[in-house]
């Protein structure tokens, strides 16, 4: 691999890694929830839909949502 090649991987891996925006997702109950991205809005079902740290796919009611905020 030459150095101009690596070069834009490492462009492009800087730039995905930009994209993520941890957030804390706080249940009514004080259950909090470290997501690797801003969760789905509120879905038709009611429901929100997010993938925690470890990969773990969570669906929790919309009513059982206290506060959703970027992990600083």
């Amino acid at each position: 691999m030459n150095l101009k090649n690596l070069g834009l991987l490492l462009l492009a891996a800087l730039t995905l890694a930009g994209c993520a925006s941890p957030t804390v997702v706080t249940l009514q109950n004080g259950t909090q929830y470290l997501t690797r991205d801003q969760p789905k809005t509120k879905t038709a079902d009611g429901f929100y839909e997010f993938q925690d740290i470890s990969g773990k796919t969570i669906r929790v009611k919309a009513d059982d949502v206290a506060t959703v905020r970027q992990e600083k």
